[in-house]
C-alpha cells in the first residue's frame, strides 16, 4: 500500500504477495533526495523483511556517478545490515537508452565480488519481477 506521507518525488509500496518493495521515482532527484529515497525504502524493507526491490528509474533518469558510487559502496552495506540473512536483489527498471548507460556503470563501480546484494538492469517490468522471484 502506498504511503501518503512520502515526498512528491517518490512512490513507495510493498506487495506482500510478491514480497517486493516498489520504489518508483516520479521525477529527477537531487543528490539529497536520491539518498533520502533509498533510506525511506530501507525503512519499509526492514519493517517487512523484504530484500527484493524493484526500482523504477524511468521518470527520474540515472543518478550521477557520485550517487551511484554511494549506492554501491555505502547503501548496500546499510541494506545488508538491515536485512541480515535475507537474500537481497535490486532490479532497476530503466529506458533502453539508460539501460545501455547503467550496465557499464554498474560494472565500473561494482568492484566487490563478495557483495551479496545482486543488482540487475531491466527495460521490461515483467522480466524484472521474474528475476526478483526466480532469478
Amino acid at each position: 500500500m502506498p504511503d501518503s506521507n512520502l515526498p512528491d518525488y517518490l512512490h513507495l509500496s510493498y506487495r506482500s504477495d510478491l514480497a517486493v518493495v516498489f520504489l518508483r521515482w516520479t521525477r529527477p532527484a537531487t543528490s539529497a533526495e536520491h539518498r533520502e529515497g533509498y533510506r525511506t525504502g530501507l525503512v519499509l524493507a526492514r519493517r517487512e523483511q523484504a530484500g527484493r526491490w524493484l526500482i523504477d528509474l524511468r521518470s527520474r533518469g540515472l543518478a550521477d556517478p557520485t550517487d551511484l558510487q554511494w549506492l554501491l559502496e555505502e547503501f548496500r552495506v546499510e541494506l545488508k545490515a538491515a536485512l541480515p540473512g535475507i537474500p537481497r536483489r535490486l532490479a532497476y527498471l530503466t529506458t533502453p537508452y539508460h539501460a545501455d548507460i547503467l550496465r557499464p556503470r554498474l560494472a565500473e563501480y561494482d568492484h566487490d565480488p563478495t557483495n551479496s546484494t545482486q543488482l540487475r538492469v531491466f527495460t521490461e517490468e515483467q522480466l524484472a519481477q521474474q528475476w526478483l522471484q526466480h532469478g
